[in-house]
């Protein structure tokens, strides 16, 4: 699953805690065919035996909940923590950044609500990720919206300095800076 083109913001989470049943707690009304989903997601049906593509789309639906539950967690942390510091979730778009890694997260934590976007601790601003982040529509609920700023919280070692307040771009004509009613006729 998270070898899929698009799904590389994935940490693999590790099959102790996906067979822990109390993990999974209330997460079975969340998905239709629940044990079916668990089976395949364990490997004890492989792809081939589920032609079913509503059981596959199940399957990631799983994941994504079970996921961003685990990342919460100390190992969770500790898996985001190695794909942070070799910047595999990119790093942010704005140029006073610097190359600032980001960080995956859910602007909701509900289901189907929205695709999961990067959050720049240095800026503190979240953006869309690049296409090439993210080739396929990733529920942001499969990061949720705690991942971060506890990531951030626990790691506070990664906290960088904020952005400091002179470092906004300025329009310029001319050398002349653009007044704020120039474009407003």
């Amino acid at each position: 699953f998270c070898g899929l083109k698009g799904h590389e913001m994935f940490c693999e989470v590790e099959r102790a805690y996906i067979e822990d049943g109390f993990n999974l707690y209330g997460l079975r009304a969340c998905v239709s065919n629940f044990s079916d989903c668990l089976d395949l997601i364990l490997d004890r049906i492989g792809p081939d035996d589920s032609d079913d593509s509503h059981l596959t789309q199940s399957a990631c639906t799983l994941y994504g909940l079970i996921h961003a539950r685990y990342i919460v967690t100390a190992h969770g942390l500790d898996s985001m923590y190695n794909k942070y510091a070799s910047k595999e979730f990119g790093t942010c778009p704005l140029v006073q950044c610097n190359g600032q890694p980001v960080l995956p997260v859910g602007v909701k934590d509900e289901i189907g609500v929205d695709t999961v976007k990067i959050f720049c601790p240095k800026c503190k601003s979240v953006y869309q990720p690049p296409p090439i982040r993210t080739r396929s529509t990733v529920d942001g609920a499969a990061f949720g919206t705690t991942f971060p700023h506890l990531f951030l919280m626990t790691f506070n070692n990664l906290v960088p300095d904020p952005l400091p307040s002179d470092s906004a771009y300025i329009p310029r004509v001319f050398g002349f800076r653009v007044h704020k009613s120039a474009g407003s006729r």
